[in-house]
Order: structure tokens, then C-alpha cells, then sequence
């Protein structure tokens, strides 16, 4: 199933589709079963430049605007591939591209442009506070030419696979600031110099090979310039990146919906029982049917959020919404797609299974859809805050 007619982005879906192709069912089957990281699809895509495609090019990336991006990562999943192995590397990206010293670019995006370095790891979720970002407890205390951390933070995907952590403490105690959002800061964290060092990672087992990892600080010592941007405006650094994180999974969604429909469409036009082919029943078709409209009406929002991310301007609506209804799509879509196989889509051969387990994270990740309303109502509808 193609993506949109008249899309810029065309030859790029081409070619990752191209190289995605490299790694059929039977790799991602096999990586789900041992729970491994599919390093070698990562690797593939950083060598072909796909995930430097945010940085600049004077620093050796592509420089394309999130809209490419979100091409890139919808394309991946539409092919049946899991992006979220490295997504993280494109929506971590906005906090040093708009935050990030002078210094602080030059030494690391062209390292990661040349996929010398990943930035793959984002702390910000704690056990206790959840999304409630604000009230998180992991401090970084200043000592001289360095930063003191303690605490913990918890689902910090791809931990023990990134080089880099970018990383949301408080350095200013609560009970010191007018707002509960003020006093924290955001890190640039090199992994590599302190795991072991302070820093320990404990991988967690879910339901799906997401690489999932709660990682704890134990007077982990960072040097000073691992600061980015001012100190104790950490959290409107951290709201900046969060509408490109949510119109990058959605587009991870709309991907998905793509191969359960192309899946399933396939599969209802072969099968036959009774006679003729099962896609010529109504009971068949009218899921299939319903989900292909959710998901082209939540492409033409995540689109217009894309849009105006891209050209300044505010988001919070679209890619809000855009990643609620297009997290709904991909579920309703996983759900006529297993139902359309039947028993046989229970089967791991058929890659349903395991897309159907992934695709249902992104109801409740990076943000619940209670949340989500909890925005609409209040910012979009002006009603009472309600918590």
C-alpha cells in the first residue's frame, strides 16, 4: 500500500523501503524471540545517512526539515521493520540542535553524523512521578567542574545501546522555585565514561523487544559542560522536543497502519472459504474499510503538524491529536488485520503477532491518551485544568 500521491518525500520512502527490504520477517522474528537489538538494521540505516538526517549539513548530516524524518520512520515501519530500535536519535536531536553550545555541536553532531556516536537514550520518566514530568527526584548537584547526579529513571529505551543520554535532573531542590517546572536542566551524558562509574543500566522485560532499561545514578560525576542550554531551564528545553517526538511516533503509527492494511487487503484477496475469497465479505471488508479512513484522516492532521513544526509555528494541537488518532488507526488496523488471518495470524511466520504487540506501546507511550485529552480540553477547549 502506497504512502500519499503527490508526497515530497517520495525517492527518500524509496530507498529506505529499498533498504529494509534487507531485513525481512525472519530477522525481526528472530531478534523478538532472543530479544536481541537488530544492530545490524541500525547500522545499515546509520551508513546510509537516515539518521543524521536532522542534523545540519555543515556538521555532515542532511539537514532535512522533521517532515523527512517522519518519512523516513513511517516508511519503516510500513515495510515491516521497528523503527523504534533508534527513533529516539530524531526527536532527541531538536534539544541539541536548538540548545546545544556552539562547543557542544562541533564535538558531537558530526561524530553522530558519521555514526562514530548514537544518541539513542532519553532520561526523563521516573518510577514515582511518570509523565509527571515535573515532579521528578533524580538531582544533579554542582561541585566545582563537575555535575554530581543521583537518582533513577525508568523506561530509558536502548540504554545499553547508545553512547550518548540526554538526561533531565533537578539542580535547583523544588522547594527553592516559584514554579514546579523551574530549576531543572537538561545533560548531555557520555555513557561510555561513567557506565559502571556511577551509572548502572538494568535491561526490563516487556511484552514486545523494545529494549526497555531502568537506569540508576549513584554520585555519577559528568563535567560541567555536559550542561545544555541555561541551567534550570531544562524543562521548556524538554516541551520543545516532545511535539516532534509525538508527530515522529505518529508517523511510526500511520507506517504501521500501512503494512496491517497491505497485510490484510493481500491476505482477504487469497483466502478462500466457502467458495470465493474471504475479502468479498462485508464483515471482512468494512474493518478494513474504517481503519484505511481513520488512518488518511489522522496522516492529513500529523501532516499539517509536520507543516507547522517546520515553519515555526505552534503544534501542540496537531501533534497531540495527530499522534492520538493516528495511535487508534494503527490498533484499529492491527485488529482487522488479525482478525482477517484468523487463526493463522496468532502465527509468528506471518509477522502479525509481533507488529500487533508493537504497535499497541504507542497508546500508552511517550504520552497516555488521557493525557492527550486532558491537553485538548484544557489548551484546545479552555476548559478547567483537571489535574
Amino acid at each position: 500500500m502506497a504512502a500519499a500521491e503527490g508526497d515530497a518525500y517520495a525517492g527518500i520512502r524509496t530507498e529506505v523501503a529499498k533498504l529494509c527490504a534487507r531485513f525481512p520477517g525472519e530477522y525481526w522474528r528472530a531478534k523478538d524471540a532472543a530479544r536481541a537489538y537488530p544492530a545490524e538494521f541500525v547500522q545499515a540505516l546509520t551508513e546510509a545517512g537516515w539518521l543524521a538526517a536532522l542534523i545540519p549539513e555543515e556538521y555532515g548530516g542532511a539537514g532535512l526539515p522533521l517532515a523527512g524524518a517522519a518519512a523516513i520512520l513511517e516508511e519503516i515501519q510500513a515495510q515491516g521493520c521497528n523503527g523504534a530500535a533508534c527513533h529516539a536519535q530524531m526527536y532527541i536531536m531538536g534539544t541539541l540542535l536548538r540548545h546545544g553550545s556552539a562547543a557542544q555541536k562541533a564535538e558531537y553532531l558530526p561524530r553522530i553524523a558519521r555514526g562514530e556516536l548514537r544518541l539513542q537514550a532519553f532520561g526523563v520518566t521516573e518510577p514515582t512521578s511518570g509523565t509527571d514530568t515535573a515532579s521528578l527526584r533524580t538531582t544533579a548537584r554542582r561541585e566545582g567542574d563537575r555535575w554530581v547526579v543521583n537518582g533513577q529513571k525508568i523506561w530509558t529505551s536502548r540504554a545499553e545501546h547508545s553512547d550518548l543520554m540526554l538526561l533531565l535532573a533537578r539542580t535547583t531542590p523544588r522547594e527553592q522555585v516559584a514554579k514546579r517546572t523551574d530549576g531543572l536542566s537538561v545533560f548531555l551524558v557520555d555513557m561510555r565514561r561513567v557506565l559502571g562509574r556511577g551509572l548502572t543500566i538494568r535491561p526490563i522485560r516487556t511484552m514486545m523487544n523494545h529494549n526497555s532499561c531502568e537506569v540508576f545514578f549513584d554520585d555519577m560525576e559528568i563535567p560541567a559542560d555536559a550542561l545544555i542550554g541555561e541551567e534550570g531551564r531544562g524543562f521548556r528545553y524538554i516541551l520543545d522536543g516532545m511535539n516532534a517526538e509525538r508527530l515522529l511516533i505518529a508517523a511510526e503509527c500511520i507506517g504501521d497502519a500501512r503494512w496491517f492494511l497491505a497485510k490484510a487487503t493481500a491476505y482477504a484477496k487469497e483466502r478462500v472459504v466457502f467458495g470465493r475469497p474471504i475479502g468479498q465479505n462485508q464483515g471482512v471488508q468494512f474493518p478494513l474499510a474504517r481503519a484505511y479512513a481513520q488512518m488518511r484522516a489522522a496522516e492529513a492532521l500529523v501532516q499539517k503538524g509536520l507543516a507547522r513544526f517546520d515553519a515555526g509555528l505552534p503544534c501542540g494541537e496537531e501533534a497531540n491529536m495527530g499522534k492520538m488518532l493516528a495511535a487508534e488507526a494503527s490498533w484499529a488496523a492491527a485488529e482487522a488485520c488479525l482478525n482477517t488471518h484468523g487463526g493463522f495470524g496468532f502465527a509468528e511466520e506471518y509477522d502479525i503477532e509481533r507488529k500487533f504487540r508493537e504497535t499497541r506501546l504507542y497508546q500508552v507511550a511517550p504520552v497516555s491518551t488521557n493525557l492527550i485529552l486532558s491537553y485538548v480540553a484544557e489548551h484546545v477547549l479552555g476548559l478547567p485544568r483537571s489535574y
